[in-house]
């Protein structure tokens, strides 16, 4: 089964939409890049629309976090921590937007999406 982003085919009250067409190409959804917390940073680049291109973290170590000051600094994760998305994500190391890992700088929460831009930055908690 295709995995598609148009509009669902139930109702609220779980009654039935009954579409006039079927699922088109460009509707479909592609699948999530699951960024794991490893050793080596391994990045895939992706063909989007118009032919343009998107690269996605698959694994990385590094952060670049920001403290209150704005002052960033490049930092290595040592752990996920907590994952208020989904809690089973933290038992697999993966990381998301909203994750709160632990570094070497101290607690920082996740401010990018690795899985769409491909970088890993981050606030100080």
């Amino acid at each position: 089964m295709a995995r598609s982003q148009a509009k669902s085919q139930r109702k609220a009250s779980g009654g039935r939409y009954r579409s006039a067409r079927t699922k088109k190409h460009h509707e479909l959804a592609g699948f999530a890049a699951q960024t794991k917390l490893d050793d080596e940073k391994r990045t895939k680049q992706k063909r989007t629309i118009g032919g343009n291109s998107k690269r996605v973290l698959l694994q990385g170590k590094d952060i670049n976090v920001a403290d209150k000051k704005g002052k960033t600094q490049t930092t290595e994760i040592v752990n996920v921590i907590e994952n208020p998305s989904n809690p089973h994500l933290v038992r697999r190391n993966i990381l998301t937007k909203g994750a709160v890992v632990e570094t070497k700088l101290g607690k920082a929460r996740v401010t990018s999406r690795p899985g769409q831009e491909g970088t890993l930055n981050g606030v100080l908690i």
